[in-house]
């Protein structure tokens, strides 16, 4: 259970965190937004990331062996860094029309799964 609670919180911080760090990117395309300037395009990025950290904390504390979590520090930034790059190119390749998925991008995929493994080798 507490597996999957930490693996879906960590999606969710991520999705929050995608948005708040590129989802400026996108949304200059609306007129309102694209005449902001940029001290209330961070400020939005802010607010937004907030909502991050209601679910990377929690997720970090639940998971974390130390807290009676099944995961070890090393192990919880992996899959961190995994999640964010898995909703990053969902998000890009949904959002941003121009991006492209490459067969380099692929295989560097594939060589963060191999660190996922060796990350939890025991």
């Amino acid at each position: 259970m507490k597996i999957f609670l930490t693996i879906t919180l960590l999606v969710i911080a991520n999705v929050f965190m995608t948005f708040a760090w590129y989802g400026h990117l996108k949304f200059k395309e609306f007129k309102w937004f694209s005449s902001l300037p940029l001290v209330v395009i961070i400020l939005i990025s802010w607010g937004i990331a907030l909502f991050e950290y209601f679910f990377q904390v929690p997720a970090n504390k639940i998971g974390f062996k130390g807290n009676g979590g099944p995961f070890s520090l090393l192990q919880l930034k992996v899959i961190q860094e995994v999640i964010t790059l898995v909703v990053f190119t969902v998000f890009s390749l949904v959002a941003f029309k121009t991006e492209t998925f490459k067969w380099n991008h692929l295989l560097g995929f594939f060589f963060l799964v191999l660190a996922v493994y060796f990350i939890f080798k025991k």
